[in-house]
């Protein structure tokens, strides 16, 4: 039986190495997670460096506020 379109990206997604930009937890440093090829591709640029931070910034607002989740706009586009 073939797979779904939700298993294929699921799939795909679970073979990403997620990390943070530190490389440490993200419950102790307030920093989000993403793929490490994306962290990467952005701490090559200044732009992007500028877009991490500001991730962090609204993932450690998020967290402080008690929230689980943060809408920080890193995969803002991405097909899932």
């Amino acid at each position: 039986m073939a797979k779904t379109k939700s298993q294929k990206s699921l799939d795909k997604w679970t073979k990403q190495k997620w990390t943070t930009a530190s490389g440490k937890k993200s419950s102790e440093t307030g920093e989000v997670y993403a793929p490490k090829k994306t962290i990467t591709k952005l701490q090559s640029t200044a732009a992007g460096r500028k877009k991490l931070a500001a991730a962090n910034r609204k993932k450690r607002l998020a967290t402080k506020q008690g929230k689980q989740r943060a809408n920080h706009g890193l995969h803002k586009g991405k097909k899932r």
